[in-house]
């Protein structure tokens, strides 16, 4: 019997389509199969610098598009909800404002959760996943008394919407990444210097926690260079979705002109764990399905770096 591939959709887009398109897009790769509507869904909002850059963090068409989407497709309002989180380097509440994000929130009257203030509920992870705590490849030496969890993501929904970029940390960054701010807490980045495994290991959190798992990357913008900040920004016009966190990183990471497997630790690891498909060979293409095939020869994170991203490497 032959083993159902992965779908991870690909369009081309342009201002005048976007919001529709990303409508096609998500029912391209199925989203409503894998989203159930009778469960809360979290908008997992990536806010990589708290000013607008492009393909620095979530866009707010991408955010727009995706309510749209769900709101088209019977998904209930009351039940979908921003969510944003905190780090040592990023203000949220500024890089929602200059991002645009608690604009389209509040057009859509929809809910804006920080989770990182008073009210939000944290639960241990040996209490959220159990003996699936054994299995993590880095998260146990990091944190050797555990870590905490948000209480909500329990058994709800979660789109993560991440753009196509390249990271000084992961060489290229996507739907995997954009757990790491939402899972862990504000003393996250001790996980660098394993941050490969790090995001292995949120990815099998995820899949155990969350009643549904589905990530849509922008890359109407694509950033190169020493990102998820100091990047040189490509107008490519293009957008992904799928429910194989693994898979949309893989075609992401081809299309920037990396080969996911040999170059990308992360997709690596978690192909191997049968996480999801890193081998975009094996991964169906929905939608423009010509785009797959273009190579956008992106020189990485690592040859341009600027004076900050290296000191911040070798800190980790």
């Amino acid at each position: 019997m032959n083993q159902i591939k992965p779908v991870v959709a690909i369009l081309r887009t342009k201002p005048q389509t976007v919001l529709r398109d990303y409508h096609r897009l998500m029912n391209l790769a199925n989203y409503q199969l894998y989203l159930p509507k009778e469960k809360e869904t979290i908008l997992k909002i990536n806010i990589s610098w708290h000013f607008f850059y492009p393909a620095c963090s979530t866009t707010p068409w991408q955010l727009d598009g995706v309510i749209r989407a769900l709101k088209q497709d019977g998904y209930a309002p009351s039940k979908i909800y921003g969510c944003q989180n905190n780090t040592v380097v990023i203000d949220a509440h500024l890089g929602e404002k200059e991002n645009k994000h608690i604009n389209v929130l509040k057009a859509h009257g929809l809910r804006n959760v920080h989770l990182y203030e008073p009210g939000v509920e944290w639960i241990h992870i040996r209490d959220a996943v159990g003996s699936l705590a054994d299995q993590f490849l880095a998260l146990n030496q990091v944190y050797p008394d555990g870590f905490l969890i948000p209480k909500s993501f329990m058994k709800e929904n979660i789109i993560q919407m991440p753009t196509v970029k390249t990271h000084v940390f992961t060489t290229t960054t996507g739907a995997m990444k954009n757990a790491f701010g939402g899972l862990l807490n504000e003393k996250r980045h001790w996980t660098h210097p394993v941050i490969h495994e790090t995001l292995v290991d949120l990815l099998m959190i995820q899949k155990h926690i969350h009643s549904g798992l589905f990530a849509v990357m922008d890359g109407t913008f694509a950033g190169d260079g020493p990102g998820p900040r100091c990047m040189i920004p490509h107008i490519k016009n293009v957008i992904l979705a799928s429910q194989d966190q693994v898979a949309i990183d893989a075609v992401a990471a081809k299309l920037m002109g990396f080969n996911p497997l040999r170059d990308i630790k992360y997709i690596r690891l978690a192909h191997e764990r049968k996480l999801g498909c890193g081998d975009v060979r094996d991964i169906h293409i929905a939608g423009d399905t010509d785009v797959v095939n273009e190579n956008w020869h992106f020189v990485g994170p690592f040859k341009k770096m600027t004076f900050a991203s290296r000191m911040q490497r070798r800190i980790y």
